[in-house]
């Protein structure tokens, strides 16, 4: 018997053979000391919860404050995706498209061979059987990762169905997706193994046509979670092309008026636009309430009653921690407060955790993220800008009792949405499924700092999927066309409608105040959907007519609200030339659909 067969061996009975074979051949790459097949139980949980704390890589909290939750700090170096070592692997270039990096896949093979050579020696590698929805939806996919870091088990633990259950799922026919990860920093012998691992090298490599993933260097959860977006995103939106389903950076969320009919939201906005802060709306408006399915990933396919039906592929938060808190986001503050891993947020003095935006009053002494003394005084955030909780959605207060449903949600309105100083309204409705594709693929956020680029500067982000997708954007715009094809023929596709919370006035003041006066814009989204709110037309589809929003109710005055809406024809044509050049950008592939929505855009101007 071979030592990786030995070190297989107690592989669990039920484990498929594809499984254990390619088990095999990662270990024998890899050379780690021994393997654990992770079931996903709770004892299994605090084992490696306690061992972390041990081992000093994780820091237990107050458990007065904070019960059962944890504090990590990551090596500096490793705090963030990195963009620029993330690769689409597909065998021909043209299908990664311009804004992916791409590399040969034979050629990086060879790399990655190399550098996963003996980089496990010394550590356990951990087999992570996992489902991305609810195990045995039809709606569900599956995977298998290993990984020698504890804290991605952790994580992938609480942002998948993990375990037991989904390798029961795993026959002799199914497909399922492999991930290997490694930190990349096999240790010798008498190395202590407390520091948070990682190597200055890094990679994260899709493979679209064999659906594999590979990640080298970082323990990072966007980098090393690779159920999360490298599957839910990348390789889903291969997956979901072939198969007739559409992988989307959305959230989902579940609104109820005060009749009772509820309707179903997925919403794909860019970073720093109000995401999560939207899929756990607290509306203003007596009556009404929002429900939480989702606050990152959609998964959406028709369903055999014709609607478009969609799924959170994901069982946890991976939230961003500076800027939410009390006042903007009292539920996500909820959320975590039990049963969380914090990662590079800062420790106060009782042993808890503290951010940026947590509080209203900062804290007199912490120790920083870095595990420094921190004061007011201090220089440097006492929080990592990216600093990061990671917690069970099921923990979440306004978490829909329908969002672990195998059949899905169905959907009736899909909303786009940047951070725009100018130019967009407030809201409005696409024209036609087509004309609502139009608007994701031109989606853009206007720069907000000079130090992020040329103030005003229009960042395009198409789908908010640009770090995401793992086939060429152009080809991903024409499967939504042809996914709203097959919806249309059934009558039954939803309305599309585009926001922007984020417009100013010349004095530089917002003009509307977001947060929970963002529903009112939702219920007349919803009263559309129902025939019972009238709209005008403008050259961004139809806007809300007179009176049909009380936006004094909101504490916005009517000249406020007229600039909100407010068409300056001269701007607009500006920012149509700078959308040919990114149409140019995408090359031949570029649907004619979008190409006709464009043209129509420049004439209604």
């Amino acid at each position: 018997m071979t030592a990786t067969a030995t070190l297989t061996r107690h592989a669990p009975d039920n484990a498929d053979s594809r499984v254990v074979d390619w088990v095999d051949s990662i270990a024998e790459l890899t050379q780690p000391d021994r393997i654990v097949w992770c079931d996903g139980s709770a004892a299994e949980r605090q084992r490696l919860l306690d061992e972390a704390v041990a081992a000093g890589t994780l820091i237990r909290l107050n458990p007065e404050k904070r019960p059962n939750s944890y504090l990590a700090r990551s090596n500096p170096s490793d705090v963030a995706r990195v963009e620029s070592r993330t690769f689409i692997c597909s065998e021909r270039e043209d299908d990664a498209g311009p804004t992916n990096n791409w590399a040969a896949p034979a050629e990086m093979r060879v790399t990655l061979t190399g550098l996963f050579r003996g980089a496990m020696r010394g550590r356990t590698m951990y087999v992570m059987p996992f489902s991305m929805g609810p195990v045995g939806s039809p709606l569900a996919r599956l995977g298998v990762q290993v990984t020698d870091s504890p804290y991605v088990v952790l994580s992938t633990g609480t942002m998948t169905r993990m375990g037991a259950d989904a390798l029961a799922q795993i026959g002799p026919r199914t497909e399922w997706v492999p991930a290997v990860h490694s930190v990349g920093a096999p240790l010798q012998p008498g190395d202590a193994d407390v520091a948070w691992p990682c190597n200055e090298t890094k990679y994260i490599v899709h493979y679209p046509e064999t659906r594999e993933i590979w990640s080298y260097g970082s323990a990072y959860g966007g980098n090393a979670i690779l159920a999360k977006k490298a599957f839910a995103l990348r390789i889903a939106s291969k997956i979901g092309e072939q198969e007739g389903w559409l992988a989307a950076h959305m959230l989902l969320l579940k609104v109820t008026n005060p009749s009772g009919r509820a309707f179903h939201v997925a919403a794909g906005f860019p970073s720093a636009c109000g995401k999560t802060n939207f899929a756990m709306l607290k509306p203003s408006m007596p009556g009404w309430t929002v429900e939480t399915i989702g606050d990152d990933i959609a998964w959406m396919a028709p369903g055999p009653d014709g609607r478009l039906r969609a799924i959170n592929p994901e069982a946890g938060f991976f939230g961003v921690a500076p800027g939410t808190g009390h006042s903007t986001n009292p539920t996500a503050i909820a959320t975590v407060q039990s049963d969380t891993i914090f990662t590079n947020v800062a420790l106060t003095d009782d042993g808890d955790v503290w951010w940026e935006g947590l509080t209203e009053e900062t804290p007199s002494h912490l120790v920083d993220w870095l595990g420094r003394d921190w004061t007011p005084d201090s220089e440097a955030p006492a929080a990592h800008p990216n600093s990061r909780f990671t917690v069970s959605a099921d923990l979440c207060p306004s978490i829909a009792d329908t969002w672990d449903d195998p059949a899905g949600v169905p959907i009736d309105a899909v909303i786009f949405g940047g951070r725009r100083a100018t130019n967009v309204p407030l809201v409005a409705q696409a024209r036609s499924w087509e004309h609502g594709v139009y608007i994701g693929a031109t989606l853009a956020s206007e720069r907000t700092a000079a130090a992020e680029g040329t103030l005003g500067e229009l960042r395009r982000d198409p789908f908010a999927m640009l770090p995401f997708s793992g086939t060429h954007m152009a080809d991903h715009w024409q499967h939504w066309l042809t996914v709203g094809e097959r919806l249309g023929r059934s009558g039954q596709a939803p309305l599309i409608f585009q926001v922007n919370w984020f417009r100013r006035g010349e004095d530089g003041r917002f003009l509307w105040p977001g947060f929970s006066e963002n529903s009112r814009a939702l219920a007349w989204m919803t009263e559309r959907i129902e025939g019972r709110a009238d709209a005008v037309d403008s050259p961004f589809g139809l806007v809300p007519v007179d009176g049909a929003i009380d936006y004094a109710a909101a504490g916005v005055s009517r000249e406020d609200w007229d600039a909100l809406f407010a068409i300056e024809p001269e701007a607009l044509s500006a920012e149509a030339d700078d959308t040919d050049v990114f149409l140019a950008r995408m090359g031949a592939k570029v649907p004619a659909a979008v190409m006709r929505q464009h043209a129509e855009f420049r004439a209604r101007l």
